[in-house]
């Protein structure tokens, strides 16, 4: 590549959009590179549609929009339009790594890396980041002609894969939950010594979540329990306060998932491999309850700390009223168990996986 002016440091292009499970340990690497190497420049790659339009220039970095390359699931008009689609994303991101004097493209999946990982090929080292429990077709294709692959958990389907975990926020990673926990409670309105639990869906999986919590509300306060519910902003519920007891506190959205975190005494939620990561590195017990879609990665994303004894699987379609009062409500009255769920969730997280991934990225560009 030629005609550049030498910038300082290295340049890293992240290839990671379309949902916050892509996107944020795409960021989490960026804030590691520069923290290793505050004279690096970190550039993200994504699509106008995508979360990433929003959340990359809000956390201070560059966006280069290139165009998406869906990958159809099943053989439709659209697979055969997609070496076309393909072709055309390949020479614009081409296009975009020569202008911005790429060192390096780090891809964590889904259709932005795509392109990406065929632009680089022969051409930049590569650098792959399989997030879930089951690789996807991106990952695949990428992983064949990379420098570098790592996963977060064993047997992704990428063969040769450095098991890292999931590169977090360092807000994440350094949380110390009990010292925030009087300020994260008065945050929210919640009571100070009750025990609490933190309910979310993500933006696509909240509903079947909200219906089966929302309607228990009553017998929450009356076993002395409050909890912090995000119901999704596209969705509203209603719930019955019991005067005297401890409140159950609904919010469209956490903004400061730390505090959320900091709060809580256990979770219930979807089971996406970012959630998963956040959750163990943490220490929240949790009852996961996977999303029905894909190739149900998401049990699988489950699956160690459950194993672990940090956590309890329970299917969409069997998260009822019913279920969430005979098996929720009497496990957060039960502090001595939230304890040992703790203990051994904590077993199971990573914190330190944005540092390793760094100083891989960092490595292959010397080499």
């Amino acid at each position: 590549m030629t005609g550049h002016p030498a910038p300082s440091g290295p340049c890293v292009v992240v290839a990671g959009g379309g949902t916050a499970g892509h996107i944020e340990p795409a960021l989490a690497l960026a804030d590691a590179v520069m923290r290793l190497r505050p004279d690096a420049r970190v550039v993200a790659l994504g699509t106008e549609r995508g979360l990433e339009s929003k959340i990359v220039p809000a956390r201070g970095y560059p966006l280069e929009l290139i165009p998406p390359v869906p990958m159809p699931r099943k053989p439709t008009l659209d697979l055969l339009k997609l070496p076309l689609n393909v072709r055309g994303a390949v020479k614009q991101t081409r296009e975009v790594l020569e202008r911005v004097g790429a060192d390096v493209v780090v891809g964590f999946g889904g259709y932005v890396a795509l392109p990406a990982y065929l632009a680089a090929r022969g051409r930049l080292p590569i650098v792959v980041h399989e997030a879930n429990a089951k690789a996807g077709l991106a990952n695949k294709v990428g992983a064949k002609f990379a420098d570098h692959v790592a996963a977060a958990v064993p047997d992704s389907g990428l063969t040769d894969a450095q098991i890292i975990g999931i590169p977090l926020r360092q807000s994440i990673t350094t949380l110390n939950r009990a010292a925030l926990r009087d300020e994260a409670r008065r945050f929210f309105g919640l009571d100070p010594h009750a025990p609490v639990l933190l309910v979310f869906g993500g933006s696509q999986g909240a509903r079947s979540i909200n219906e089966a919590v929302a309607p228990v509300a009553a017998e929450f306060a009356r076993a002395g329990v409050g909890v912090l519910h995000a119901y999704g902003p596209k969705n509203n519920i209603a719930v019955q306060q019991v005067p005297g007891r401890p409140p159950y506190v609904p919010v469209p959205y956490l903004e400061r998932m730390d505090l959320a975190y900091a709060a809580a005494d256990a979770v219930l939620c979807r089971s996406g491999a970012m959630t998963v990561a956040e959750v163990s590195a943490v220490g929240l017990p949790a009852i996961f309850v996977p999303l029905p879609i894909g190739n149900g990665e998401q049990a699988l994303n489950a699956g160690p700390v459950v194993s672990a004894g940090g956590g309890l699987l329970v299917p969409d379609e069997e998260l009822t009223p019913q279920k969430v009062a005979s098996l929720v409500v009497p496990l957060m009255a039960d502090r001595e168990r939230l304890a040992q769920m703790s203990r051994a969730t904590l077993g199971t997280g990573r914190r330190e996986a944005d540092e390793i991934l760094a100083r891989t990225v960092l490595d292959v560009i010397k080499k």
